[in-house]
Formats: structure tokens, C-alpha cells, sequence
């Protein structure tokens, strides 16, 4: 039993001294709750709540349809190609025996309907791959996927840059009054197709637009040779260097969104 003394202090009936430990003391034991702090999402899967960042934590996500190796691997094969390719041209770059004969293939079908073969070479035309140059950076701008956009049009323009003032005076290789190795429309239009599939998200859909693209190529490389715009050997080498190119520059736009972007707090 306890009762208060004439100082108001708690003290005990049976000796009279005071209470160590009052009611209304503190006593060091904190008992407010623990500040709780906001848990992962409740719409994902139990799996996947163990590693959903908190709202304190900032990722950059860079999207990658493969890794450096795979993409890396492509992109040296493709500049082999590249590179391999003009030492099969005659002297003077005439056509090759390669060359020769996809020609005595293609000539006799589209030389009768020279109007097919314009249809054919529309898909390599500037104004329509500017076209889904365009598509694509609106797209990913609707998106707000800002470096897509940037790096869907600055790889294929930087790739066209470097195939006209280096890759074409470095081969040579004359075709009426310009340089036709590589083809300048096919690496624009390969630039890209490659970039879209670097920069997309959905397998489905990259394989979709590999799909269309081969397709594409093909068919505007016919309409390309049957007008006498290029060789075979022009075209082939045209989409091996806008692979190569664009790969290389999709990886140095990479390396500068992680060097110079928003770094995680």
C-alpha cells in the first residue's frame, strides 16, 4: 500500500519510504508505437513484394533487348560482313558474280512492269523511313520514355553520318555518278529496324518487327537491283554496317544515360 506524504511524493505505508518508481514517473520505457513504414505495393504478387523498392529508392530503367555480349556479338558479325564484302568486288567495283546472278533473277521478272519495281523500292525511300522514324519517336514521346525517343532518332541519323562521309569514300566503290557500297537507303531503313528492337520492351513485338523487316528488305533490295540503283553486294553490305552501326551507338547512348542521368537517392 502506498499513500502521499505532505511533499506529495508516493510513499509506503509500512516503512514510509518513498516510492522509487511512481505511477506518474518516467521510466525510460518508450512505449509509443514504432513508426511503421510503407510496405510494397498490395497489387503484387506475393513473390515479388520482397523486392519492391520503396518509394525512397529512384532506378533508371534502361530497357535491353539483349546483353552486351549477345548484342556485341551481332554487331562484330555484321561488321565483318561489312568489311569482308568489297574484297570480292573486280577491279573498278563492277558487279561481282554474285551480283551477276541475282540480277539475271530479278531483271527478267521486273524489267517488263518497271512499276513494280518502283512500288518494290519504295520501302528504302527517305521520305517513308523518316516517316517511321517519326512514328517511332512519337511513340515512345507518348510514352514519356524521353531516351528511347532521343536514341530512336539519333542512332539512325549518326549511322547514315558516318556510312556517307567514311564508309563510302573509304570502299569507293562507283555505281553511275555516286558511291554506291554501302547502300545509303538500306542502312538508313536497317538503322531503324535496329533500333526499334534495341529499344522495345515486348519480344513479341521485336520478333514481329524482325519478321516484317526481312520481308521489307528483300523486297526493296529487288526493286533496288531491277532499277539499277545498287547491287546485291551494296545492299547486303548496306545492312550489315546499319546493324553494326546502330548497335555500337545504341551501347554509347547507354553508357551516357548511366554516366550523366538521374542516379538512384
Amino acid at each position: 500500500m502506498a499513500a502521499r506524504d505532505g511533499y506529495g511524493r508516493l510513499v509506503s505505508t509500512t516503512s514510509g519510504a518513498p516510492n522509487p518508481c511512481p505511477a506518474d514517473r518516467p521510466t525510460g520505457d518508450d512505449h509509443r508505437p514504432a513508426p511503421t513504414r510503407p510496405g510494397p505495393p498490395a497489387h503484387l504478387p506475393p513473390a515479388h513484394r520482397d523486392r519492391a523498392p520503396g518509394p525512397h529508392l529512384v532506378t533508371a530503367s534502361i530497357p535491353q533487348a539483349a546483353g552486351p555480349l549477345g548484342t556485341g556479338v551481332v554487331a562484330a558479325t555484321a561488321a565483318t560482313v561489312a568489311a569482308a564484302l568489297p574484297w570480292s568486288f573486280p577491279p573498278g567495283g563492277g558487279p561481282t558474280t554474285f551480283d551477276l546472278a541475282i540480277g539475271s533473277r530479278v531483271d527478267p521478272r521486273l524489267d517488263p512492269r518497271p512499276w513494280v519495281a518502283e512500288v518494290l523500292a519504295l520501302a528504302t525511300n527517305t521520305g517513308v523511313v523518316l516517316a517511321l522514324l517519326c512514328g517511332s519517336a512519337l511513340w515512345f514521346t507518348w510514352q514519356r520514355r524521353w531516351w528511347e525517343a532521343a536514341t530512336v532518332v539519333l542512332a539512325p541519323e549518326l549511322a547514315v553520318a558516318v556510312n556517307t562521309w567514311a564508309l563510302k569514300p573509304w570502299w569507293g566503290r562507283p555505281l553511275h555518278d555516286y558511291l554506291a557500297y554501302p547502300s545509303g537507303h538500306t542502312v538508313h531503313l536497317v538503322s531503324v529496324i535496329t533500333a526499334l528492337v534495341l529499344l522495345l520492351r515486348s519480344a513479341r513485338a521485336r520478333a514481329v518487327i524482325v519478321a516484317l523487316a526481312t520481308a521489307v528488305w528483300c523486297a526493296g533490295g529487288a526493286g533496288m537491283i531491277a532499277l539499277d540503283y545498287h547491287h546485291a553486294t551494296d545492299i547486303i553490305g548496306g545492312a550489315a554496317a546499319g546493324i553494326s552501326l546502330t548497335i555500337a551507338l545504341y551501347w554509347v547512348s547507354v553508357c551516357l544515360r548511366r554516366t550523366f542521368g538521374p542516379r538512384p537517392r
